[in-house]
């Protein structure tokens, strides 16, 4: 059981989870002390280890134990400003596992951190004074948000920071605790507490969770007002709490996809200032079937915005499979599109014409011509639009094969891949053409595993005939 001990703290230190895992199934304590009297849990917390800290806690160890000085390691977790740490020792349950005066303590607590600057509270716990400067860095607490960790120095010259260093995601472990603890925040609250971060930040992503998780429609009014808010920030999170309700509508009840489809369309044509806003508005509204897309896509399409014009491809194109064929205007607005000043509006509109391409001559020569746009990145948007595409148009295979000595591989990938789908010619020395994947992450990839059965099947046809 010693070594076992032995190996647990070893291995909380070097952040190893599945060791963890295994250990305590064979029989470590989780709460093995280490060398300063602490259980585990604390090293993990400490070290903002979420993965080693959940391991922890789902084998046994007791985040609410009592510490020497009064903390718990929940207390600790919550105060070090990691939401996610703060999540995997919460556990399963707090609100039937805490009683009342531990929880409003541990609101309390986050609250307090929150409300005062992450440095000068932690400065007055520490009892750091004098010169001690502060240390800010930018840190993923997850795999999809960031935080603000900052370190006090300090003052006596040591390289130990250990209880000098805070996160400042205390905004999104406040409201989780509140979810947890069944606490239904007002609105506003949320609202506030997300839009003095960027859309990225903890506090932002935990804000946008749980309102999108609150399925009454006087959540959804009050999000929804945020849209006359005279600040951009508000308008836009309560855009992005409505789109993710709009995402997760499928899977349950009081989405309210049709009345946030309808604010969309008002939002759009209501004259709506900032063109970062009304470009994010005209993005949602395109993941929407309301029948008024079209018009609104038609409304925008000289917008003095290039952020603004790139959504409109996608509000005018068809969505039906196979594809409505476009009316004039649709087309008259795509090709010009096509021709825009901005390459991301041009590649957007290059996608939107490779799904409506039914053969016609002047979508040919369009989207033949954005194959050889100047700008590499919309060579390579509109090159996987066509490699995926059914259009067997021979000009538009001409115009993929001319893309193989591209240096940018996934262009190349996607000109080879169009290739085969064509079952052109071309196709052996194409794929030769592509060379190695510069990354594992194309390991798996689809399109080089169809050059696989390809190669395959063409080794096997040579043997049968010979």
């Amino acid at each position: 059981m010693r070594s076992h001990g032995t190996e647990l703290v070893a291995a909380v230190r070097r952040g190893d989870a599945e060791a963890v895992t295994a250990l305590l199934e064979a029989g470590a304590a989780p709460d093995t002390p280490t060398e300063d009297g602490l259980p585990v849990l604390c090293l993990a917390v400490a070290a903002y280890d979420a993965a080693v800290a959940e391991a922890l806690v789902e084998g046994g160890a007791d985040p609410d134990r009592t510490l020497p000085d009064g903390t718990t390691p929940l207390v600790r977790a919550v105060a070090g400003g990691s939401p996610a740490t703060a999540a995997a020792v919460l556990g399963r349950e707090p609100r039937l596992r805490l009683p009342d005066a531990e929880r409003a303590r541990l609101l309390a607590l986050a609250r307090e951190w929150y409300e005062r600057c992450a440095r000068d509270e932690l400065r007055d716990r520490t009892d750091a004074s004098g010169p001690a400067d502060a240390r800010r860095s930018r840190v993923m607490d997850d795999e999809y948000a960031h935080v603000s960790q900052v370190t006090l120095d300090d003052p006596t010259g040591s390289t130990d920071s250990t209880g000098l260093t805070v996160r400042d995601g205390h905004g999104a472990i406040l409201t989780s605790l509140e979810w947890a603890f069944r606490i239904l925040t007002p609105v506003e609250e949320l609202v506030a507490r997300a839009a003095r971060r960027d859309s990225e930040h903890v506090d932002w992503t935990a804000a946008r969770w749980v309102l999108s998780e609150r399925s009454s429609m006087e959540t959804w009014s009050a999000v929804a007002a945020h849209r006359h808010s005279p600040d951009p920030a508000r308008r836009r999170f309560a855009l992005d709490v409505l789109f993710t309700k709009l995402l997760t509508g499928l899977s349950r009840r009081n989405s309210y996809e049709k009345e946030t489809a309808d604010l969309l369309v008002a939002w759009a044509t209501d004259g709506e200032d900032d063109a970062g806003v009304l470009a994010e508005v005209l993005r949602v509204l395109s993941e929407t079937e309301h029948p008024r897309l079209k018009a609104v896509g038609l409304r925008h399409a000289s917008h003095p915005d290039p952020r603004v014009r790139a959504q409109v491809p996608d509000l005018v194109r068809s969505w039906d499979t196979p594809p409505t064929p476009l009316d004039a205007d649709a087309r008259t607005v795509l090709s010009a599109l096509a021709e825009d000043e901005d390459g991301a509006v041009r590649a957007r509109a290059g996608r939107a014409l490779v799904v409506a391409h039914e053969g016609s001559p002047d979508f040919t020569d369009v989207i033949v011509g954005l194959l050889g746009d100047p700008e590499a990145d919309v060579r390579a948007s509109v090159a996987e639009g066509v490699a995926h595409s059914a259009d067997r148009t021979p000009a538009i295979a001409d115009a993929l094969a001319a893309l193989l000595d591209e240096d940018v591989f996934d262009t190349r990938l996607n000109a080879a891949f169009g290739l085969l789908r064509r079952d052109d010619p071309r196709t052996a020395d194409a794929i030769a053409r592509v060379g190695p994947p510069p990354h594992p992450v194309y390991e798996h990839d689809h399109r080089l595993s169809a050059f696989w059965w390809w190669e395959r099947d063409r080794r096997k046809g040579s043997g049968a005939a010979g």
